[in-house]
């Protein structure tokens, strides 16, 4: 970890590899008045939309939508089996398996053609008083229990002792972008009403605590993490119910899940502030996480280690160090794909536009952990057997 003084803010990075629009983003921050303390960027650090992926950022009494970003409580979940993976032959992973989950599970831009049982939606909400949640209550029982498109995957992956495990990368579909870019809007004309001294260039528009909008955005916020979390658990028990047709007397562990866009009220430094994590997992003491590499490399399931420079946080990922378009533009896909069948993994790259998420278009997994030792403990090494893209 180094740390830097920027506009004499102290900021705390876990990597030497920060592409310069990240570095501006970053610079962006720290002008912030209700900066707390510190800014913590993670190794994975890549450019977002006002503020970095990778990065957390702790705010006293604001919380900031594009902090969040648009896919609200987007984050992971993996399932331990009692099944070797040398014990399941190719046809039936291929036919069998691979093929029963995309006949349940809406990939991409695909919705269920029916909607879903209410049972599946969150509980404990009003959802009269969430505007942009009630607005959308009808296409949701149609979104929940479908991956998504862009890095979102299904992963079927083996540990070091070749068991068989579920990975699941997702978020909160539409619903969470269209809370965010309608709370980022209000917050964009109220900070030109209050001639707010941060910049309308560095598209980081806050929303005091002390406004209604900050409480309606809270709670609709809220609404898409737990929306999100159940839309990964409807997708598990969905992959879970065709391995159970597949694979005779096979059993599950609990589900592991861990979010990594969204802000909380946490203690830190002996005050009570808003932690907003883009791109970025809890890494409290103990807490069990998800690090997910990059299609056809390896992820991690890590134990956090409580590191207070870091507001107890880890990276969520690799992290892009090629933009989509650049990736699509200069990577040689019959290379990638031929890197990923000598690994024998089943992958989902059908053409030049599936580069944008090819292993060449991030970082090295094996760095990025490298990185964050401090940060996280390893507990599992898994490795890819077969991947399914949105």
């Amino acid at each position: 970890m180094e740390v830097k003084m920027i506009n004499n803010r102290p900021v705390k990075i876990w990597t030497d590899n920060v592409e310069e629009t990240a570095m501006r983003q970053i610079e962006n921050l720290t002008t912030l008045p209700f900066l707390f303390h510190h800014l913590a960027i993670m190794p994975d650090v890549h450019a977002g939309m006002g503020m970095p992926i990778g990065g957390v950022l702790a705010c006293t009494d604001a919380v900031i939508p594009n902090a969040v970003g648009v896919d609200i409580g987007c984050g992971m979940c993996a399932v331990k089996t009692n099944w070797k993976v040398s014990d399941i032959t190719t046809e039936v992973l291929r036919k069998q398996i691979m093929r029963g989950i995309r006949m349940r599970i809406p990939l991409g831009m695909d919705h269920h053609k029916q909607a879903q049982d209410e049972k599946y939606l969150p509980e404990g909400h009003d959802i009269d008083a969430l505007e942009i949640v009630k607005r959308r209550q009808n296409a949701i029982t149609k979104e929940v229990g479908t991956l998504g498109g862009g890095n979102h995957f299904i992963e079927l992956q083996k540990d070091d002792e070749g068991t068989l495990w579920i990975m699941i990368h997702s978020g909160s579909r539409n619903l969470g972008k269209q809370v965010g870019d309608y709370y980022n809007k209000i917050a964009e004309k109220y900070n030109k009403l209050w001639h707010s001294v941060v910049s309308p260039d560095i598209h980081l528009p806050f929303l005091p605590r002390e406004t209604k909008e900050f409480g309606m955005y809270w709670e609709e916020m809220k609404y898409c993490i737990d929306f999100a979390l159940c839309n990964r658990k409807l997708m598990m028990e969905r992959i879970e119910e065709v391995l159970s047709d597949a694979l005779p007397d096979i059993e599950f562990e609990p589900m592991i899940n861990i979010a990594h866009n969204y802000a909380a009220w946490e203690n830190h430094f002996g005050k009570n502030v808003i932690v907003h994590r883009k791109g970025a997992t809890l890494a409290r003491e103990g807490v069990i996480g998800i690090i997910p590499g990059s299609q056809g490399t390896a992820s991690y399931i890590v134990e956090g280690l409580g590191n207070p420079d870091s507001f107890c946080s880890c990276s969520h990922g690799a992290g892009r160090v090629l933009s989509r378009s650049a990736a699509i533009r200069t990577l040689d896909m019959a290379a990638e794909v031929a890197q990923l069948e000598a690994k024998g993994i089943i992958h989902a790259i059908r053409s030049q536009d599936d580069m944008q998420e090819a292993s060449s278009a991030y970082k090295d997994i094996e760095e990025v952990i490298a990185n964050e030792a401090d940060l996280v403990k390893v507990k599992t090494r898994l490795l890819p057997v077969a991947v399914i893209k949105g």
